[in-house]
């Protein structure tokens, strides 16, 4: 049985997803933890509920970002996970926490990375004419949203368009294709081919939506 353990910052609607998709589809594994930089962050409530096990550790607490890194690692590896995901945590984790996680640490992002790395996606994608925008599960590597892919989804850009109306649809597929990756890593699904990550059985790692 697989142990992950999910790190918010707000709401956690992909953690949601993540913990939904677990019980329904029945993985071996099971969601441990849910962690906050934020005491506020709504999804703890959501998670709580659910009986899993919640923890805080404020950023604002700490005066350094190593020293930050630090207690949130420790607080992480309480429940030796064996996956950590980064649902909507907003924060950039130094290369300390995320050497100590290598390999086993995923983010989200809401852009078909390489394009837009870091914040103010969908504002940059607008700005830029894109006619496809998306999201992109990754590993998580030190340099920040360049980690290997492990699969993507496209939705259309519409000529409407604000920010909020393409985040609205970019976060509708996170929820699909977030679930399905971290039910890859648990059932061990991807392999390394020529440095990158291949499904062992060669499922799609691209998905359109809303076309």
């Amino acid at each position: 049985m697989k142990r992950i353990v999910i790190l918010i910052s707000g709401r956690g609607s992909n953690m949601e997803a993540i913990v939904r998709a677990c019980e329904a589809e029945r993985w071996s594994a099971q969601v441990v933890a849910v962690l906050s930089n934020r005491p506020e962050a709504s999804g703890l409530r959501w998670a709580a509920q659910r009986g899993i096990a919640t923890a805080v550790v404020d950023h604002r607490a700490y005066a350094q970002r190593e020293v930050f890194d630090l207690a949130l690692a420790q607080a992480v590896d309480l429940h030796a996970p064996d996956l950590v995901v980064l649902a909507g945590f907003m924060r950039v984790l130094g290369s300390a926490f995320v050497r100590r996680h290598a390999g086993r640490l995923l983010n989200i992002h809401p852009s078909l990375l390489p394009a837009f790395p870091g914040l103010h996606t969908h504002r940059r994608a607008l700005e830029a004419g894109c006619k496809v925008a998306g999201a992109t599960v990754h590993v998580v590597t030190e340099a920040l949203d360049h980690g290997p892919i492990v699969i993507q989804s496209v939705v259309p850009v519409l000529p409407d368009d604000d920010e909020s109306a393409l985040a609205a649809r970019v976060l509708a597929t996170e929820h699909r294709i977030y679930p399905q990756a971290v039910r890859w890593f648990v059932e061990d699904a991807l392999e390394w081919q020529d440095g990158r990550l291949r499904h062992r059985l060669a499922q799609p790692q691209g998905v359109t939506s809303g076309f």
